[in-house]
């Protein structure tokens, strides 16, 4: 029979007096990890959390600062990773992306009581100006296009997937989760299970997509993944290949102050949606938003009824 030595993690947690003050970060960085995966959140989540939590104990090594979790105090958040990393020039938007990372991992250490104390009970994000959401315009979509070469199958795949980008705005997870069997051509809609938060949905396709897509899905042929966009080598795509193929073939159009990117598509989606017609709910369905607060952003930034308000309503306009 094996000795029984020290206690592990889990069984110290019981011990309510006891704190994570003989627990190093590392450990409990893999145990909050441990947590995600058995909470199944999505794969590129956990990834979310490993990098921050790493680049977090960077931080602290870059200022020689040995420190057990218990250690870790909302002074120490606000000067050793707000200040010092606003001192880097780094931007508000990833010192917020790293305070979203510690705000779980700390919530996680204090819920399970590994830690007496919560650091970012009191930690505010940082307020950030919003930015002119980009979108490319009708001649740079068309410019996209035409630089796909569709005599060859990496082109042909490329055309259709800015074509299907453009059509219902999905995300580039969502788009390289897609199945061939997810297309649902009688109902017009495909299905998509990859999706923000684990909830499935359905996105409505139209003729021109449901043509193009048969076109592709026929030179693709049988091979031995089910997922739809694939490599030469008949590999799934990946979200870095995605996003790179997108990436290059801005730069063969020339396309100049605006990011080349399947999330520039999905604001480009959201855009031209409102502009003919979409509503904030219909919008919401489709991009697959769980509040309406970032579709109500579209609808205020590109609604045609503002613009025409704005014609009856402008004081200049009004002036005898």
């Amino acid at each position: 029979m094996a000795r029984r030595k020290n206690l592990s993690i889990d069984e110290l947690a019981i011990l309510n007096d006891i704190v994570a003050v003989n627990y190093t970060l590392d450990e409990l960085v893999q145990k909050f990890i441990e947590d995600c995966e058995l909470r199944n959140l999505r794969s590129h989540t956990i990834k979310f959390y490993r990098s921050e939590l790493s680049t977090f104990q960077s931080l602290l090594n870059e200022q020689e600062l040995e420190l057990s979790p218990s250690d870790i105090t909302g002074n120490i958040i606000k000067q050793n990773v707000i200040l010092y990393m606003k001192g880097k020039g780094i931007k508000p938007v990833s010192i917020n992306t790293r305070l979203r990372a510690l705000r779980a991992f700390f919530n996680y250490l204090h819920k399970q009581k590994f830690i007496r104390n919560n650091p970012m009970s009191d930690i505010q994000l940082l307020k950030d100006r919003k930015h002119v959401i980009e979108t490319f315009d009708i001649k740079q979509i068309s410019q996209m296009l035409k630089a796909c070469d569709v005599r060859t199958f990496v082109g042909f795949r490329d055309y259709t997937i800015i074509m299907l980008l453009l059509e219902t705005g999905i995300r580039a997870n969502e788009l390289i989760g897609i199945q061939v069997t997810d297309i649902i051509w009688h109902d017009k809609v495909i299905r998509i299970r990859n999706a923000k938060g684990h909830y499935e949905r359905f996105v409505p396709i139209q003729k021109k997509m449901i043509e193009q897509l048969k076109k592709y899905v026929a030179i693709r042929g049988t091979v031995d993944t089910e997922y739809l966009f694939i490599t030469q080598d008949e590999t799934p795509m990946s979200k870095r290949q995605l996003q790179n193929r997108i990436a290059i073939i801005g730069k063969k159009a020339n396309i100049k102050n605006v990011r080349c990117s399947p999330h520039t598509f999905r604001h480009t989606f959201a855009k031209l949606s409102v502009m003919n017609g979409a509503n904030a709910f219909q919008l919401q369905a489709i991009l697959g938003h769980t509040t309406l607060e970032m579709t109500k952003v579209y609808v205020n930034l590109f609604s045609n009824e503002i613009s025409e308000s704005h014609a009856k309503f402008s004081p200049l306009n009004n002036l005898k």
